[in-house]
């Protein structure tokens, strides 16, 4: 199965066949719609028009689930739409998120013990017994220098058997993700932080972006 969204996540509209159909679980040849996976939410996507209601990764494959009746057979050649703005603003605050961790990882040695995008806003959660809003200022400022220099995002397989993959900024990291990437971190933009205390020595970061800014295709 070809991931097109790792090839070209700006893509929101594919022509591809069924390769295989049980029931209402359907696999096909090609696919643009990213399933959750690393923290980051499903896409809301639509084949032959008919919403998409689940996705599965199993193994190197992602398997949909339509609605009843949906009439579609093995072979068929169909159409899959995705939600573009809410994608959009997935590789956004992803990325976003990305940075954030990297930085955070990287002057405070923080460890990381769970990560959400979703479309308006996303989260890390970090072991650590004070509030990490004290290191908000130090954060951003790194945060905004990277955002302001617009850096290019380079992504690739590390691993392409087992389907691993990385994102890279020449000079700042290389993290091993499997998500959606934007081009450049200018595409990026700005955040606000907010700290939020989850109890039991854990502290949460949320990211917002500061504006929503639509891709022009």
């Amino acid at each position: 199965m070809r991931k097109v969204f790792w090839d070209n996540p700006y893509q929101y509209n594919l022509i591809t066949k069924v390769a295989s159909i049980v029931g209402n679980r359907i696999l096909l040849e090609e696919t643009i719609a990213f399933s959750f996976s690393g923290g980051q939410e499903s896409d809301k996507a639509t084949i032959n028009g008919l919403p998409v209601i689940a996705s599965e990764i199993e193994g190197n494959f992602i398997y949909y689930t339509l609605e009843e009746g949906h009439g579609l057979r093995s072979g068929d050649t169909v159409t899959m739409e995705i939600d573009w703005p809410r994608r959009y603003r997935l590789m956004r605050l992803h990325f976003a998120a990305e940075l954030v961790l990297e930085i955070v990882t990287q002057k405070f040695n923080l460890e990381k013990i769970g990560a959400h995008i979703a479309e308006k806003k996303a989260r890390i959660d970090f072991i650590f017994d004070q509030s990490i809003a004290a290191f908000f200022d130090e954060i951003l400022s790194e945060y905004n220098l990277i955002i302001e220099k617009n850096m290019p995002i380079k992504t690739g397989f590390s691993d392409m058997e087992n389907q691993r993959r990385f994102w890279e900024i020449e000079g700042f990291s290389k993290i091993p993700c499997g998500g959606t990437h934007v081009k450049s971190t200018g595409e990026v933009g700005y955040v606000s932080l907010k700290r939020k205390n989850i109890g039991g020595g854990k502290e949460r970061i949320e990211i917002s972006l500061i504006d929503d800014k639509q891709q022009t295709l």
